[in-house]
């Protein structure tokens, strides 16, 4: 799966009631994944005594997590906690009839657009582990590392850029639809001042 190499290929399917029982989960959690989930299976083990790469200081190896939906349009939320369930470095595939997307979890849930399923594939660079995943993590979320920042401080960044975008966009809104001059004019002024904060 996702162009790995053959020998970090698992089938073992994580039935969804050992999840419930680790976890203790309530009726109303289960229920929650049950209507989105169909199926889980840990489908790859990436290691260094698998593939010909350094052990890092943080990453010493990653999971490729196959999830089988039931929807489209899921609860972000079930695939959240799917991923804080399994205390690794997981990348998830989450599969919809004959498409799929990855989805990576670091400080927030980053995901692709939707592929058919054979054109999903995930590129290792890096020469060790630490290097890898954080280079995966910039694949599935779509970053742009920029000069001096670290990966942590670039997704606080980016995150903030899209609250100011978003403010704009509702601003610029508010500012065609008003007819007084006045209130207008204050309206621009504070868009001005959003895209200034953007750099």
């Amino acid at each position: 799966m996702l162009g790995l190499p053959k020998n970090t290929e698992l089938n073992k399917q994580l039935p969804k009631n050992a999840i419930y029982a680790k976890f203790q989960m309530n009726t109303t959690a289960k229920e929650r994944i049950d209507r989105d989930i169909s199926r889980i299976y840990i489908v790859n083990e990436v290691s260094a005594s698998k593939i010909n790469l350094n052990e890092g200081a943080e990453v010493k190896s990653f999971f490729v997590m196959s999830v089988i939906l039931k929807r489209k349009d899921y609860d972000e939320k079930n695939i959240i906690t799917l991923s804080k369930l399994i205390p690794q470095n997981m990348v998830m595939v989450l599969e919809y009839e004959n498409q799929a997307r990855l989805a990576v979890f670091h400080t927030k849930l980053m995901q692709t657009e939707w592929f058919e399923k054979e054109k999903l594939s995930l590129e290792l660079k890096g020469l060790n582990f630490d290097t890898v995943w954080e280079n995966i993590i910039v694949q599935i979320g779509g970053l742009t590392v920029e000069q001096g920042n670290s990966l942590d401080e670039q997704i606080v960044i980016d995150e903030q850029r899209n609250k100011l975008q978003k403010e704009i966009a509702r601003l610029e809104k508010l500012a065609r639809a008003e007819k007084q001059p006045k209130k207008k004019f204050e309206l621009v002024q504070k868009i001005q001042k959003l895209k200034e904060e953007i750099g």
